[in-house]
């Protein structure tokens, strides 16, 4: 007998309510599908790259610098480090005259034929020892002239070691009356006397003008003093937390020339500018290693190159300002970006964003930085998903994969540097309207435009190098 399996009939009641089951536990599922449409996505990092911090190629800026001293505060200088007596010879025991020069007047400076000529006012008071000695007996008489008159010299000038140096040559020596003592009721002219012994102090003369001068016109503390003022950072812009620092590496002279009553030359600064965002950076200028270097022409303008570094972490700030309040959908999937962050990796950028709402976790975005010159903008062009994201993105969420959502992500990757480069410009120009540094020094120029060169990446920054022309002088006038 063979076993049966018998299938009883069931009741309308039982396929009802498996069917009720069925159709409940559907409901169930494609409303939890509809209500959770919430994603994990857990898409590998692009580590930075490791290798040891880039130097990124600054390339270095000369600002030139015409320099214009005018004659009459060389007169001004050269009268306070010269007073009073100038050449004394106590000694009459040798050639019968005992000496004191004074300056009486104050010494008058001006150009003849592009030299320096200088008239010294002087004084003198003279013993002259008239008499003999024979057979052991000294029969003197020593009689006082006081006489006063006026020494011309003329000076050759040269820029040298950080001086204004000359090289002064005594030309001639006039009285104001004709030096004569009397004798038996007459005077008697002894000009023939005293002339040639005038000329034998004449080097000392001529020694005393070129000290002055150049103790006077001693450049190089003044300069260094301005470079250490030049090279402490300075605060640009306090929203954006900008500085600029320069760090001067040589420094250039030409010869000094005449025109009309002054004396022009000009200077040359070779040094690198940076603008930094963040803490307020140190000052690199070490005033012991500066040279001055003779040359034989620099042009009056400022060809500026100025590096304008951005750190990731404070790239990373601006973007995730950018991103606060946005919110990125396609049909009923949203989300926000919480956080932005940037590194490199293998001459490219990666944009780590941090997603909340229907994708959680983090994305990885790689583009090229560069610079839109109509509106200032720092940007990121080729903007793409790593692979690895993407790929992920194509299985949990094809909709933000697409090029719609990633366009609207584009578009808010960026930040402007026009502040920072027009405030950087103001900057500069408050040292090139009438800006005296020192008193009776006084400098004045222009700045063109600023143009953008290229970008670098560090491991640590993104450098933007940019160029300003412009002209700068400096005039001499009222030296104190």
């Amino acid at each position: 007998m063979k076993n049966r399996i018998n299938f009883a009939p069931q009741s309308n009641h039982t396929i009802i309510l498996k069917t009720y089951y069925k159709f409940s536990l559907l409901l169930v599922l494609i409303l939890f599908s509809n209500c959770s449409t919430t994603s994990k996505i857990a898409a590998l990092k692009p580590e930075p790259d490791d290798a040891a911090p880039l130097v990124y190629e600054n390339s270095p800026s000369i600002i030139n610098i015409p320099v214009s001293i005018r004659l009459k505060d060389i007169e001004n200088q050269t009268n306070k480090a010269l007073t009073g007596v100038i050449y004394e010879d106590k000694n009459i025991e040798d050639d019968d005259v005992q000496m004191q020069i004074s300056k009486y007047a104050p010494i008058t400076i001006e150009n003849l034929n592009g030299k320096i000529k200088t008239v010294l006012p002087l004084k003198a008071n003279i013993k002259y020892r008239i008499g003999t000695d024979k057979f052991g007996i000294a029969l003197y008489s020593v009689q006082e002239i006081n006489l006063n008159g006026n020494i011309t010299l003329l000076s050759d000038v040269k820029l040298s070691n950080w001086k204004m140096n000359t090289k002064t040559e005594f030309k001639s020596l006039d009285w104001n009356e004709t030096p004569s003592i009397m004798m038996l009721g007459k005077s008697v002219p002894i000009t023939y006397l005293i002339n040639p012994t005038i000329k034998l102090f004449k080097s000392k003369i001529e020694r005393a003008i070129d000290d002055a001068i150049s103790n006077s016109m001693d450049f190089k503390s003044n300069v260094l003093d301005a470079l250490d003022k030049i090279a402490t950072p300075v605060q640009m812009d306090e929203k954006f937390n900008t500085w600029l620092r320069i760090v001067p590496t040589e420094l250039y002279s030409t010869d000094a020339k005449f025109k009309n009553e002054a004396i022009n030359l000009s200077m040359g600064m070779k040094c690198n500018m940076e603008t930094l965002i963040g803490q307020k950076p140190t000052a690199k200028f070490d005033r012991s290693k500066i040279v001055l270097k003779p040359v034989t022409e620099i042009k009056d303008e400022i060809a500026a190159n100025i590096v304008a570094i951005s750190t990731y972490a404070d790239a990373s700030a601006l973007l995730t300002k950018n991103f606060s309040g946005q919110e990125f959908s396609s049909g009923s999937k949203k989300i926000t970006v919480q956080n932005v962050s940037l590194w490199q990796k293998n001459g490219k950028m990666v944009i780590a964003l941090d997603l909340l709402g229907s994708i959680n976790g983090t994305i990885y975005l790689t583009g090229f930085p560069l610079y839109n010159e109509t509106t200032k903008e720092i940007y990121f062009d080729k903007l793409d998903y790593v692979l690895d994201t993407k790929s992920k993105l194509l299985k949990a969420a094809n909709w933000l994969a697409q090029g719609v959502i990633l366009n609207k992500i584009q578009s808010n990757c960026k930040y402007s540097i026009k502040a920072n480069l027009e405030e950087g410009k103001l900057s500069m120009m408050k040292y090139l309207k009438n800006y005296s540094p020192t008193p009776g020094v006084f400098v004045n120029g222009t700045i063109g435009d600023i143009m953008f060169q290229k970008i670098q990446l560090t491991n640590s920054s993104i450098v933007a190098f940019i160029k300003i022309n412009g002209t700068v002088n400096v005039s001499v006038n009222g030296l104190k």
